[in-house]
């Protein structure tokens, strides 16, 4: 058995938490599939490169409004897919080579089981490998969910791992599933010309953190655009490849050449045998950490997808930084912190969200004041000619202090940003509207406008 000072399962943010600091130490990353994770090689970098081209594909369709003569001609899938991965992959390539020219570190291609206390057992193309740590840091992320209907079907089917690295675009993509990982996705092949259904339980389009208010409204926009499913789930999947048939549970069938499930992810605890090294789970199967990423195993850290509740990059990276800090000061904890979360949907438009929606202030009784502003009031809105954009404030009554901010429309995911710092760092809603300047016409002022525009809600 090998012996090691530290070893990280999972070379997507797990990776990040060695380094220099970490060279008097010997220390192992064991990877099973590619370097960077989900992230880089399957997830949200090439996912947003993606949605990128399809902005642009967007902004062609709508030039004549603006007096512009444009057509689109072509999109040339293959050659918009190799740009992206051909980026990708060489980064996931540069930092497995990084590693393994790096004096102090093993890498290991392979899976990881634990075995015992810090106690693991590698499966790699040349045999097992044991290993053994004074400290783990499982970072080994999750997969994408499959329902039964899909399982059982024995029919071909695209996952957000596979589906940005098709060879050609569907004609016809349903795709399972209304969160942000489906709508992103419909959104890319819709702009290569793919006819998108979209099949959801749920009544409406983006669950999680979205104000119910804004997502009504991107719901009826998809709706205008997509053949929404909505209120309505997969029983069976029969046809053959290229020839789906999609039964629903209202009676109704879906045919399309390619099927993208999109429902969620699961946690890759399952795949570890982390019961073996005594750490315990969640019933969902992420893996149970204290505020500091420590397991109920002593020495054993976790993070990012495989522990968290809120399965997004930044909280990975977070979470990793803290990680790294508490490896090298054991006796200065350093806490994650996860109360102000952001978030964003890619897609067109943009949504992005922080912080508390109207609908938790009313079922948490608070006293709260509403500010909300459109696009099209402020003059680089008017430029745009968007009628359907919009930012939400919610703040407390008494102090001013904002409890939430909703952003439907261009720029959303920056513009959010505006409101996670102020909330970070206590600014009330009258000193963030008053006190700085706002450029103008920048659409930031729409930012500013909610703040000025804060009132009692309307019953």
């Amino acid at each position: 058995m090998r012996t090691h000072d530290l070893i990280v399962i999972g070379a997507g943010s797990g990776n990040m938490v060695v380094n220099d600091r970490f060279e008097h130490l010997r220390v192992a990353i064991v990877e099973d599939r590619k370097f960077g994770g989900t992230c880089v090689n399957y997830g949200c970098i090439p996912s947003k490169m993606l949605s990128y081209t399809a902005e642009l594909t967007d902004s062609i369709a709508v030039a004549n409004t603006f007096g512009i003569d444009a057509e689109l001609h072509e999109l040339r899938w293959p050659q918009v897919r190799d740009r992206v991965f051909g980026r990708t992959d060489a980064v996931s390539t540069e930092g497995e080579r990084g590693r393994r020219a790096a004096d102090f570190v093993d890498v290991y291609s392979g899976h990881a089981r634990f075995t015992g206390d810090r106690q693991l057992a590698i499966a790699t193309a040349e045999g097992i490998e044991q290993l053994s740590a004074d400290r783990i840091v499982v970072a080994a992320g999750s997969r994408p969910a499959v329902p039964p209907p899909v399982t059982e079907a024995d029919l071909p089917f695209e996952t957000s791992d596979t589906v940005m690295r098709m060879d050609v675009a569907p004609r016809h993509l349903a795709v399972l599933g209304g969160g942000y990982i489906a709508a992103e996705l419909a959104h890319v092949f819709s702009s290569t010309g793919s006819g998108i259904t979209i099949i959801e339980k749920a009544g409406r389009l983006l669950g999680g953190p979205q104000d119910e208010a804004l997502r009504d409204t991107y719901t009826e926009m998809m709706r205008a655009r997509y053949d929404l499913r909505c209120g309505t789930e997969l029983t069976k999947m029969s046809g053959a490849p290229g020839d789906l048939v999609l039964h629903l549970d209202d009676g109704t069938e879906v045919r399309a050449d390619t099927l993208l499930v999109a429902i969620g992810r699961t946690p890759n605890s399952d795949h570890l045998d982390v019961q073996c090294g005594g750490i315990d789970t969640h019933d969902d199967g992420r893996i149970v950490v204290d505020e500091y990423c420590r397991t109920t195993a002593p020495g054993v850290f976790a993070l990012g997808d495989v522990c968290t509740a809120i399965p997004l990059k930044h909280v990975a990276n977070r979470e990793a930084a803290v990680v790294q800090h508490n490896l090298l000061n054991p006796d200065d904890l350093h806490q994650a912190d996860h109360s102000l979360v952001p978030s964003a949907v890619f897609t067109n438009p943009q949504m992005a969200s922080v912080g508390a929606t109207e609908q938790s202030c009313r079922d948490d009784g608070r006293d709260y004041r509403v500010g909300v502003a459109r696009y099209e009031d402020v003059a680089y809105g008017w430029a745009m000619q968007d009628h359907t954009g919009l930012c939400k404030v919610l703040t407390e009554a008494e102090s001013g202090r904002i409890l939430g901010a909703h952003v439907i429309g261009s720029q959303a995911a920056s513009l959010i940003q505006i409101f996670v710092v102020a909330m970070n760092f206590g600014i009330p809603a009258g000193d963030l509207a008053r006190r700085p300047y706002w450029i103008h016409p920048a659409l930031s002022e729409v930012v500013e406008n909610a703040l000025l525009n804060v009132r009692r809600p309307s019953t």
